[in-house]
């Protein structure tokens, strides 16, 4: 069986509703992020790559131009002729709705791009952008929002430095919601001072609010950046990578199966990666959950359908 038999997955969800392959290309548009810039602090995210992010750096592509580059390397390997415009590198709503309508507006004449997919933060989603992607999406056009919460719990929020909590993250998704918008968010397995315990507990708090969409990653440590420095010093250990796939296999059984897993591992290239080594063998991850599944004989929501007691709600997860 593959992944796609036990598992929710996006591209099976896209190829469902609209007959045909639909694959995201992603687009850089130059945004910063208030964590880095001083609005929200400074240096950003302990795990997050400063070295790649150079505000004096030469002007990105216009999205087109990223669009069309996208689409020659998707349609040589898949096939696939229509695309969502994933607005991927870092904060991409942090900038006045009048420059957001231009770039998403953009991406959204390209013919073949059927709809948006913006990343972004919890604490970066006033009203006025919500209504435009609200009206993108009123307008026929698939358009998810991307929330970045990695976390339930606000003392390892504030330990990865984030520069929120998940009162704003609750926030944004009561405000999307109301709008018509789906939400697609971000959890990291082995976050410091974390878990298979505490990664239950925040996916419990996230299903409880209500969320169409997750993404599931490994913490991996990348070169430039405060995580580096802790992992050198021996002050954090990576999960391996039989413990990711069993605790992502428990993450998925706990998931109800209408919710759609947009990814189920992240990966670094290798010209970054410090550690884990595993977190540059995508597929290798992948399969290990399929056949950790299939160990188990089971699925995504199986525990749920089971009846069984939901992930402990004794852990302080505001705390």
């Amino acid at each position: 069986m593959a992944l796609s038999d036990r598992i929710n997955t996006f591209g099976q969800d896209l190829l469902r509703r609209y007959g045909e392959r639909v694959h995201k290309l992603a687009i850089n548009a130059g945004f910063s992020c208030p964590n880095r810039d001083g609005s929200k602090g400074r240096g950003g995210c302990t795990f997050c790559n400063n070295a790649s992010f150079n505000p004096s750096a030469r002007e990105t592509p216009p999205v087109a131009a990223q669009i069309e580059a996208g689409r020659r390397v998707i349609r040589r390997r898949t096939g696939a002729r229509r695309y969502l415009a994933y607005f991927q590198a870092y904060t991409n709503t942090y900038a006045d709705v009048a420059r957001l309508a231009d770039l998403y507006g953009q991406a959204l004449a390209e013919p073949d791009v059927l709809g948006l997919s913006v990343g972004t933060r919890p604490d970066c989603v006033p009203e006025e952008v919500l209504d435009l992607l609200g009206g993108y999406r009123a307008q026929g056009h698939e358009v998810w929002l991307e929330l970045g919460l990695q976390s339930a719990f606000d003392h390892t929020l504030r330990r990865v430095n984030r520069g929120h909590g998940f009162a704003e993250y609750a926030a944004a998704v009561k405000a999307a919601h109301r709008r018509g918008l789906p939400v697609c968010t971000h959890l990291i397995a082995g976050l410091p001072g974390e878990g298979g315990e505490e990664a239950l507990e925040s996916l419990r708090r996230v299903l409880e609010l209500g969320v169409e969409g997750l993404k599931l990653h490994p913490l991996h440590v990348v070169k430039g950046t405060q995580l580096a420095n802790q992992w050198r010093q021996g002050e954090f250990m990576p999960l391996s990578m039989q413990e990711y796939i069993a605790l992502a296999a428990d993450l998925v059984e706990w998931t109800p199966p209408e919710v759609v897993f947009h990814r189920a591992t992240g990966t670094a290239s290798l010209d970054i990666l410090l550690a884990p080594a595993w977190c540059a063998k995508k597929w290798a991850v992948l399969n290990g959950i399929e056949s950790e599944l299939a160990r188990r004989d089971s699925r995504q929501g199986a525990r749920l359908e089971r009846g069984l007691a939901p992930p402990s709600r004794c852990l302080a997860a505001a705390g």
